[in-house]
């Protein structure tokens, strides 16, 4: 079976030449379940927008031969990936593939948008016809399930762990339609249903063994999403664990919010923990997060970002006052797990199941420094973490799936 091999990509450490291969991608049963989500600009350039969803959210069509300003998706690991399937892929006339969005944009910064890379690479490396559909509240999650099959995808895509449920439904119901959830576990998966996990309490550990070390008043902080989320209960609490592990005298302030876009409370929780004392802040929770690690970087704290690299999304690229301070970013490179499935499905290949994205095969990794200047020990720490958690050394200290303390 032909998988592709996610890379590694930590520019802070010393760069490795990425290739992606064409090899088995082991499946591990590790849940994961999330739905960061937040708002977003308008559509980029070089999409067409189609009449909106009853009741539901923005239904866009993309364009198979580039993103913003005709830019195209291919590029690097996208890039890769697309050689080492082409050849292998007939594609039937009528293949078109559909995206569901957790509530959010495909441009927002957060998950939505590294999923919809990797669909939009998928769409323009294969010449797939496509849409998606971005969801503006949790009340069109059924309605726009429903809605993505009004073209008779082959392929779905749907984003989040607040959509779990709807998607089973939906799989169960419609068999000759192969589902992809991303970040969403279920106990038993049918036939044409696979969920794209990450560990991530094994990205927590990395924060943490990293913040643990970089912290000179040993507190640190987590402005955390909903607790009821398990995702985010793995990245804090192994955070914590793994904060620990690196100094023991660190004191870990974990704050969860009721929502993933408070940006008040976000902002308001990491001014708190400032005022206790914590010098290091991880955001992990959609834009309350974000907002969270924006306000304590504008005040000289360093912060630490989720999911995709902030330094792009909430920093604009350096353009935002404390940029500087944005150490780091725990990386779920979920766009190439979609890719593949996509790609598996055309190759006859896909199954149902797990498909784990992991500090071993490159699924959960960091994001370069960029502006800031860290301590050499700090930036030690970080890849000692991801290479302890990738050769098994490490431990996360925590239930892979309910996130919760492992005794002892």
């Amino acid at each position: 079976m032909n998988q592709i091999q996610i890379p590694k990509e930590n520019p802070m450490r010393a760069r490795r030449l990425f290739t992606i291969l064409a090899v088995l991608l082991s499946f591990a049963v590790v849940a994961a379940a999330c739905g960061d989500s937040g708002g977003g600009d308008d559509n980029a350039e070089g999409q067409t927008t189609a009449p909106a969803a009853e009741d539901g959210g923005e239904v866009t069509t993309t364009v198979a031969d580039g993103g913003a300003s005709g830019d195209t998706f291919l590029v690097g690991k996208f890039a890769d990936a697309c050689d080492s399937f082409k050849d292998q892929v007939t594609v039937p006339d009528d293949f078109n593939i559909g995206l569901v969005t957790d509530i959010g944009k495909i441009n927002d910064g957060t998950f939505n948008e590294g999923v919809y890379k990797g669909f939009a690479a998928a769409a323009e490396c294969f010449g797939l016809e496509n849409r998606f559909i971005e969801t503006a509240s949790e009340a069109d999650y059924v309605t726009n399930l429903n809605s993505i099959l009004d073209d008779n995808p082959e392929v779905v895509v749907t984003v989040g762990f607040m959509l779990a449920s709807d998607t089973l439904e939906q799989a169960q119901a419609h068999p000759d339609v192969k589902y992809v959830g991303v970040d969403q576990f279920q106990p038993e998966y049918p036939d044409n249903y696979v969920g794209v996990l990450a560990a991530d309490d094994q990205g927590g550990c990395m924060m943490g063994g990293f913040a643990g070390t970089l912290t000179e008043s040993n507190v640190v902080g987590v402005v955390a999403g909903v607790e009821a989320v398990p995702p985010v209960v793995r990245f804090a609490n192994a955070f914590k664990h793994c904060a620990e592990l690196a100094n023991p005298d660190v004191d870990v302030r974990i704050v969860y919010h009721e929502s993933f876009t408070d940006v008040t409370g976000g902002a308001a929780t990491a001014e708190q923990m400032l005022g206790e004392g914590a010098d290091v802040i991880f955001g992990a929770g959609g834009p309350t997060g974000s907002s969270g690690i924006k306000t304590a970087a504008a005040k000289g704290a360093w912060v630490i970002g989720v999911d995709t690299d902030e330094y792009y999304t909430t920093f604009e690229g350096g353009a935002i006052e404390g940029a500087d301070k944005l150490a780091t970013s725990a990386i779920k490179d979920v766009g190439l797990g979609v890719f593949n499935q996509i790609a598996m499905a055309l190759t006859g290949e896909f199954q149902s199941g797990i498909f784990t994205l992991t500090a071993a095969n490159g699924g959960m990794d960091y994001a370069p420094a960029h502006d800031a200047d860290l301590p050499a020990d700090a930036v030690k720490a970080l890849e000692d973490f991801r290479a302890g958690l990738a050769d098994g050394s490490i431990s996360t200290g925590v239930d892979p799936i309910t996130g919760q303390p492992l005794d002892g």
